[in-house]
């Protein structure tokens, strides 16, 4: 509590908090009792049970939480263990009658999972817990959420002066998802917890969960029946509390902040203007309507697979070339839109380089571009290296991180980030803590809108391949293919990856390989300029001379099995040679991928699962 001034002063509040001209709320008291055969100490009008367990291996947090199949989830006291292992992780003042955020993608098995995770938060000490509707909340609109509501202030008028009070909000959330991976009962489920800026938890406490997970012996549990996460509204059990909320309205707001939305609007509402948005039966269709239809005027039309479904329609809601496979059949066919968008988070036909993005928003209202002039931009390892020229040019601080938002996210707490991306069409900004797919597609709209604003009825209009060619006669066009291949065997890619790196550690720069000269090979290191924490073995990278780059990775966003990524690169300056096919522009590469890393010999793949 601060003494603010000796002077009257009007009531600030912002929205969301509430304001009380009373005593502070008093602090909810704890008495002893047994449950079962263990003393534990319950809040007032709760009861605790303190339930038996034992550790389960293999609960290490990956780059985006915890992900396997939904049978292992499944399995008793398997997913309350990874929660009560975050909150033994946690400094109590993180939590302790604190408020976090509940929300996920609405894949199998999320409903039984939020009635788990709500009550061994209340076991644990947590004071309210704020849940979207049905258990749905898109991952960037709960890092709005913990951000919007982190923190308020109120001034309360007294008699001879005023006082200003902090009121803390949320402490931090879980979200219920295993990304683009498929779901439904044979299939994947996933949970991480962000921390209370939105963004994941940093290794030094996914670190701890871990080690936690091994050495469990029990769970804190209240005893709670079941809340009705189908109703708006708050459910009321002694000092805990569950309050379910639109999951659209606060992200709504934020993003009505961010974009001109009449400028969207203007183009969307245009009868020569066609745009298509594929949510993929995932968590975006939740967000597609009330945004595009509703609030910017779209046609109801323009939105396909809208709805959450819990297996993604029997999709996989993976925006690649591969399962967005509809979207592209459509934007390649006779009266094709002009503007096609897939959502899990966000593919966008021609244009995938988020430098393409930086470079023309300078051309649009969007405050966080006067941000980012001051900040800096940056980019995952493997991600397209087009944007280092942009930044080059523009002559703003560049920052190349490993894999995963939480590296993004340190910087921008910082004031050293406002713009980035990664390699699986994850595009944001500074604006949350997550990659952001709706941000991605309004950004381009706003682009797009921008451009032909002076464009009557009828008149040619500016295209996304306008857009793109522009761009690529400036700067170049660095064509950029991801090869995945899915459930490999373990023991044969780990054995890939140690023979690719015993190779770097001989290699030598001047090597041919083929017409290519190396510049260098390693195993990526990343010290963070923040908090000097070390990343090692993020990706091995032969780098060339040309500019060109080979780059193999194993993923840790799969469920079972290991996932190989290899990712290639080309630097192609003569615009005569722009519009060549990616795959064509890049095979020489490719070929050299397959042949260094001895890929088939090692995991018996003929071919990739998904070409990205």
């Amino acid at each position: 509590m601060m003494l603010a001034s000796l002077r009257p002063a009007t009531a600030l509040l912002s929205r969301g908090c509430r304001l009380s001209s009373g005593p502070r709320p008093k602090q909810p008291s704890f008495v002893v009792r047994a449950a079962s055969s263990t003393a534990v100490a319950e809040p007032e009008g709760l009861k605790i049970n303190s339930v038996p367990t034992k550790p389960f291996e293999g609960q290490k947090t990956g780059t985006s939480g915890l992900r396997k199949k939904v049978k292992v989830f499944m399995q008793e006291n398997y997913l309350a263990n990874w929660i009560q292992a975050l909150f033994n992780s946690l400094p109590p003042e993180d939590y302790k009658n604190g408020v976090l955020v509940l929300g996920g993608d609405g894949r199998y098995f999320n409903r039984e999972a939020a009635q788990i995770i709500m009550k061994i938060a209340a076991g644990n000490g947590v004071g309210k817990i704020l849940v979207g509707r049905d258990g749905l909340m898109s991952t960037p609109a709960v890092s709005a959420v913990i951000r919007k509501r982190k923190a308020c202030i109120s001034i309360l008028q007294l008699e001879f002066f005023s006082l200003i009070i902090m009121i803390s909000y949320a402490n931090g959330g879980f979200i219920m998802s295993a990304s683009h991976n498929p779901g439904g009962p044979d299939y994947d489920w996933g949970v991480k917890f962000n921390y209370n800026s939105g963004q994941p938890a940093p290794e030094s406490i996914t670190d701890k969960i871990y080690g936690n997970t091994l050495s469990l012996s029990e769970i804190r549990m209240a005893d709670l029946p079941d809340v009705d996460l189908s109703r708006l509204g708050v459910s009321e059990y002694g000092s805990f509390s569950v309050e379910v909320i639109d999951p659209v309205s606060d992200y709504l707001e934020l993003m009505e902040n961010v974009f001109d939305f009449e400028l969207i609007r203007s183009l969307l509402s245009r009868s020569d203007f066609r745009f298509i948005f594929d949510a993929m039966h995932a968590v975006a269709g939740a967000y597609a309507k009330p945004i595009f239809v509703d609030r910017l005027g779209a046609d109801l039309r323009s939105i396909a697979n809208g709805v959450p479904l819990e297996d993604f329609g029997h999709g996989h809601p993976d925006p690649n070339l591969t399962y967005a496979k509809d979207l592209v059949d459509i934007m390649y066919g006779e009266n094709a839109p002009d503007l096609g968008a897939a959502s899990d988070e966000v593919f966008l036909l021609l244009l995938q380089i988020l430098s393409q993005l930086l470079q023309l928003m300078h051309k649009v209202p969007y405050p966080i571009l006067e941000v980012a002039l001051r900040q800096g931009l940056a980019r995952s390892m493997p991600t397209s290296g087009a944007l280092d020229r942009v930044a080059e040019k523009l002559s703003l601080p560049f920052f190349e991180v490993p894999t995963g938002w939480k590296f993004f996210g340190n910087l921008m707490d910082a004031g050293k980030l406002s713009i980035c991306g990664e390699e699986s069409f994850g595009t944001g900004s500074d604006h949350i803590r997550e990659k952001d797919g709706i941000w991605a597609v309004l950004a381009w709209l706003s682009i797009i809108a921008y451009q032909n604003k002076e464009k009557k009825i009828g008149e040619k209009l500016i295209s996304v391949s306008d857009v793109a060619k522009e761009h690529w006669a400036t700067y170049g066009r660095n064509f950029f293919s991801r090869y995945d291949y899915e459930e490999c065997k373990s023991e044969g890619a780990n054995n890939m990856v140690e023979y690719l790196r015993e190779l770097v550690s001989k290699s030598k720069s001047s090597q041919n390989y083929g017409s290519y000269t190396l510049q260098f090979a390693d195993d990526f290191t990343y010290t963070d300029p923040i908090d000097g924490s070390v990343a090692s073995k993020q990706g091995i990278r032969f780098v060339f001379s040309d500019g060109s780059r080979i780059i193999f990775r194993l993923s840790g966003t799969g469920s079972s099995g290991a996932t190989v990524r290899i990712y290639v690169e080309q630097f192609e300056p003569n615009v005569s040679k722009h519009d060549v096919d990616a795959q064509t522009a890049l095979k020489p590469l490719i070929d050299m991928a397959l042949s260094i890393s001895k890929l088939k010999e090692f995991t018996g793949r003929e071919k990739p699962t998904v070409i990205t």
